[in-house]
């Protein structure tokens, strides 16, 4: 997996700017824009603070298939207690009948 088109590509999806993103993940726009074009590689902690602010898990990062749900949602939805995922189900087959 190429990290770096992950991250723009995730970033770019939630239309967040690379200052922002910098800014939420304490680091430099500049040391951003590195990794985005490949020439550095995060630690694995800035990474955790890439997908914080981007609302994704590291195992959502390093998910390769792409299963066409927003994983901002996706992550929403797994926060959710088992009733809770019940009753969204419930809503949602109601919207979509």
């Amino acid at each position: 997996m190429d990290i770096a088109k992950r991250l723009k590509a995730l970033r770019e999806k939630r239309g967040i700017t690379t200052n922002k993103l910098a800014n939420l993940a304490g680091i430099s726009q500049s040391h951003l824009r590195e990794i985005e074009l490949g020439q550095r590689n995060p630690t694995v902690e800035t990474l955790s603070y890439f997908c914080e602010a981007l609302g994704v898990s590291l195992e959502e990062f390093f998910r390769e298939e792409d299963n066409g749900i927003n994983p901002c949602l996706m992550s929403a939805i797994k926060r959710l207690s088992d009733e809770q995922q019940m009753v969204l189900s419930d809503f949602i087959n109601t919207m979509i009948k």
